[in-house]
């Protein structure tokens, strides 16, 4: 059921992507406009993360992934509803509340039913199965615009994800003691949950705050968010408007970039791990992230330099698969540093990423905007994630950020 929510999450997410010139220009939007409503859904989705996932922790994931679901399908129907600007930009700030919860809800039922050694398994499979739903958009998606309009395609996807919630809802129980059919051995293996917990974990925001390497952390990821969240957002609207691909062709040019970006998050797990066993956090964790940053700024550069449709389908594709070998190195070091608090620390981490990707899809549409050129924005996107590499690089994770690991009350 994760892993379907995963492709759900993504389908409803690149939806407004794929469908972007078609809406720009049934709306009469202009391209500044339009990177205004895609980094609503970025800005909302970014802040709302935290105060979700403690909403899942509190009321149990069974209610609130289905609320969630249920708000974020009812405003991806009402995208299809929109008129005009203003209207559309609020319903992307509010389909941007529900999906906030996905991630973080996903990981608490994951913390709930999945043993210890399955955890980071569990997590791979559903981060693949994102990308797998941004792979499996345009050929969703664009039949249905093609055939039945862009508003249809809205009205679809937002049906399936009801259908999800309701089924999460009949099916899903909060603990595996709850749900029929589950057998004393898998009972055994599920985590270990008390019925009360009487010491309550504070999170030290204090030390985290004054620390070189929380801030080294949250810029990384703030610079390496230009370039996941171009894929994310203009991506699709690159690719037409800016380099001539046609429709028919958009489906395998914006599908093959994210089933790169799958390999290369299972790949990016198995590396970082086997280099951390044999060389220690520094290699394993550094030079994996480090490399992958450059090496796609690289393509990132190429993809706007070299004039071409197949040459920038093919750098463009390099660079999302190359990118996402960093991400696992990524996540990995907030358990490395954080310890026992590495699920705030990495939610503060996301945080400070989908601020960089509002930045980067709000940027975007206005030098395009100013200059016409959809490939100069590349360039700026190509120097965000040098910086990003150098930062990754000054981490030291194996430095705790918190030196008192002692809980506390």
């Amino acid at each position: 059921m994760l892993v379907l929510l995963g492709v759900v999450t993504f389908l409803d997410r690149i939806n407004i992507s794929v469908a972007g010139s078609d809406i720009m220009r049934d709306l009469n939007i202009s391209p500044d406009q339009w990177g205004w409503i895609l980094s609503a859904f970025i800005l909302s989705y970014g802040l709302m993360q935290i105060p979700m996932g403690a909403w899942g922790d509190k009321r149990g994931h069974r209610s609130v992934l289905t609320l969630i679901v249920l708000w974020w399908s009812a405003f991806t129907i009402f995208t299809g509803m929109a008129q005009g600007f203003i209207g559309l930009l609020l319903v992307r700030l509010m389909f941007g509340v529900g999906e906030a919860g996905s991630s973080p809800c996903s990981t608490g039922v994951i913390s709930r039913w999945i043993p210890k050694n399955q955890v980071g398994k569990a997590q791979g499979f559903i981060w693949a199965a994102t990308r797998m739903g941004g792979a499996l958009t345009p050929f969703v998606v664009i039949p249905i615009v093609t055939h039945m309009g862009w508003r249809t395609a809205f009205y679809i996807l937002g049906a399936v994800g009801v259908v999800w919630a309701l089924v999460w809802l009949l099916f899903y129980r909060n603990h595996p003691s709850q749900m029929r059919g589950i057998s004393r051995e898998e009972m055994e293996e599920a985590p270990v949950m008390k019925a009360q917990v009487t010491e309550k974990l504070r999170i030290p925001w204090r030390q985290f705050f004054s620390s070189k390497q929380f801030w080294l952390i949250l810029s990384m990821y703030f610079f390496y968010a230009f370039g996941s969240w171009f894929f994310f957002s203009w991506f699709p609207t690159f690719m037409e408007l800016g380099r001539g691909f046609e429709k028919s062709q958009l489906t395998y040019a914006i599908a093959v970039p994210f089933v790169l970006s799958m390999v290369g998050n299972i790949s990016g797990g198995y590396i970082t791990d086997r280099l951390t066993a044999k060389y220690g956090l520094k290699v394993g964790r550094k030079a994996v992230g480090s490399a992958a940053l450059v090496i796609s700024a690289v393509c990132m550069f190429l993809a706007a330099f070299i004039p071409g449709k197949m040459q920038v389908f093919v750098f463009l594709s390099l660079c999302f698969g190359i990118i996402d070998l960093m991400l696992p190195s990524a996540w990995a070091l907030c358990i490395d540093l954080g310890k026992k608090y590495a699920g705030a620390l990495s939610g503060a981490m996301n945080t400070a990423g989908n601020l960089g990707g509002f930045v980067c899809a709000t940027i975007f549409g206005y030098l395009v905007s100013a200059s016409g050129n959809y490939n100069l924005p590349l360039y700026l996107i190509a120097a965000m994630l040098i910086i990003s590499a150098i930062l990754f690089f000054f981490i030291d994770p194996t430095q705790t950020i918190i030196k008192d690991e002692e809980p506390r009350a």
